[in-house]
């Protein structure tokens, strides 16, 4: 079964930096994009941004408290 975001923590400049997962594990940016390729997260998906690089996003589904950026901290 894949894993779910559940928190984010967030660099001084507002940046997501890191995630935890429901397993309680936490992994890095990078970690996580790598798990998402990999089909091992539920409902987030990697996109290419206008400055090129890979980021993760949440799947849309019209709500928005579970958008990554609106995730609780830890």
């Amino acid at each position: 079964m894949a894993e779910r975001i559940i928190a984010v923590r967030k660099n001084g400049q507002g940046s997501i930096v890191e995630m935890k997962l429901s397993s309680g594990e936490v992994v890095d940016y990078k970690q996580a994009q790598q798990m998402a390729r990999e089909g091992a997260l539920d409902h987030v998906n990697l996109f290419r941004g206008k400055d090129g690089e890979e980021h993760l996003r949440s799947d849309p589904d019209g709500d928005v408290s579970n958008n990554l950026d609106n995730l609780p901290s830890f």
